[in-house]
Order: C-alpha cells, then structure tokens, then sequence
C-alpha cells in the first residue's frame, strides 16, 4: 500500500461523505447536549450564582454532560454514522466503479475506515468546545452570573475525551465491518442497537466487561456504586483497543476474500 495512493483514496473517500447525513449526525449528536443544558440553565438561572462560584463547577459541568453522551448519544452516533458512510456505495451502486480503481483492497479498506475515525474525532471535539461554549454563554449573556471561578483541568479533560475515543473504537470497527458486509442498511443498524441494549442490560453483571459495546458507558459508570463491573481504567482501554483490533483484522480479511464486493 503506497502511502501517495492512500491519501489520494482518503482524500476521495472525505469528498464522498457529502453524500451521507454521517456528517450532520455527527454535528446535531456533538452539539445537542450542551444545547440542552445551556437552555435548562437559562430558564433556571435563578440558581446559577451558586453553581458558578461553586469549587468543583468545572468538573461537575463536564460529568454532567457526559452522562448522556457517553451512554446513549456516543454509541447511537458510532453505530449510525459508521453505518451511513459505509452505504454511500452500496445506495449508489458504486462498488464496481470502486474495485476498477487501480487501488488495492487494503487501501480501500483502510482509508474508508480511516474517515469514519475521524469523523467520531471531529464528533468529540466538537463536543468538547461545545461544553465550554455552554458553561461560559450563561455568564456572558447574564450580568447576575459570575464567570466560573473554578480551575478548568483542561489537561484531565483532554485525557478523559481521549479515553472514550478509545473506547468507542469497538462500536466503530464492528459497525465498520458489518457494514461492508451486508447491503441491506438496516442490518448492521439493527445488530449494532441490539448489541448496545445488550450492553447497557450486562452492566448489572460482572462479566459484562466482555462485551464489545459496552466500554463508552463503563468508562463513565465505573465508579458507580450500581455497577458491578469492576475494573480499572487501564484495563477498560486494553479490552477496547484488544477488540477494536480484532475486529479490524476479521473485517479486512473478511473483505479481501469477499468475491463479490458491492
């Protein structure tokens, strides 16, 4: 695989995804939880002085968003916008213009999968500025709201969005190759939500640590009292990255050796 003939591919893969809603998903998922927050404390601000003087504000804020991110939103976008830049060919049927490329397989598999990362990417750091757009926006639109006094750990932030990309790397992958798989949309879809269900009902177990879907949420519940599964952070990211690359190594050969791709 030429590294010239990859970016090319990767460039002509990015151009492609105009064509899905993969994009939008990933803007409306990023944005839409800091939205919500900054409007419910807007129309609640008669209690934000307190909250915005308060020692740990930042910490709480950014724990506060990530609840429903890291459970809900961050897999529903994983398993969707995977789902959607994949079927950009097969809705189009435009696999057999792909295979007449004078690209190897490996590069066509590698930079397809390549632009869903960083797509989930762009999704987390779209995330995090709107986090603090939305801790400030009060403060700055309201004159009885302090700015937070607290230290903002930007460093712990930094490596916290870090360690759910990780994380989220199982989600991707497994949609990734279950998408190449089967022409039918719905397919992987369906299989990624029930999987995702499967994972937030093995939460109360003890091994549901097994599970690839589940590593987004524990990482967010593991000091939760409710959990059962108890592991350290370390270990969560050896399980993540462990299945993201099995999943990506069955998937290529699984691709390679299809004999009719698309």
């Amino acid at each position: 695989m030429l590294i010239g003939d990859y970016i090319r591919c990767f460039q002509s893969e990015w151009l492609k995804k105009k064509r899905s809603l993969g994009s939008w998903l990933i803007v409306v998922g990023a944005l839409f939880t800091p939205t919500i927050i900054v409007v419910a404390r807007l129309l609640h601000r008669s209690k934000l002085p307190a909250l915005y003087t308060a020692s740990d504000f930042w910490t709480t804020y950014w724990r506060n968003s990530w609840e429903s991110i890291a459970i809900f939103f961050l897999p529903m976008a994983a398993i969707l916008v995977t789902s959607l830049i994949v079927q950009i060919e097969y809705r189009n049927n435009a696999w057999k213009q792909v295979n007449t490329l004078p690209l190897s397989l490996t590069t066509i598999y590698f930079s397809k999968l390549a632009v869903v990362l960083v797509l989930m990417a762009e999704f987390f750091l779209l995330f995090d500025v709107a986090v603090y757009v939305s801790a400030i926006l009060p403060a700055t639109l309201l004159g009885s709201v302090p700015y937070p006094s607290a230290h903002l750990p930007l460093g712990e932030f930094v490596a916290d969005t870090g360690r759910y990309w990780l994380a989220s790397l199982p989600i991707v992958v497994a949609q990734y190759v279950l998408s190449l798989r089967f022409k039918n949309f719905l397919v992987p879809v369906g299989v990624g939500f029930m999987t995702w269900v499967g994972a937030l009902a093995a939460l109360s177990w003890k091994d549901g640590y097994i599970l690839p879907y589940i590593y987004t949420m524990l990482d967010y519940l593991r000091d939760d009292p409710k959990t059962r599964i108890t592991l350290p952070t370390s270990q969560i990211n050896a399980w993540a990255i462990s299945y993201a690359l099995c999943f990506t190594l069955a998937g290529y050969l699984l691709f390679v050796n299809k004999q009719q791709k698309g």
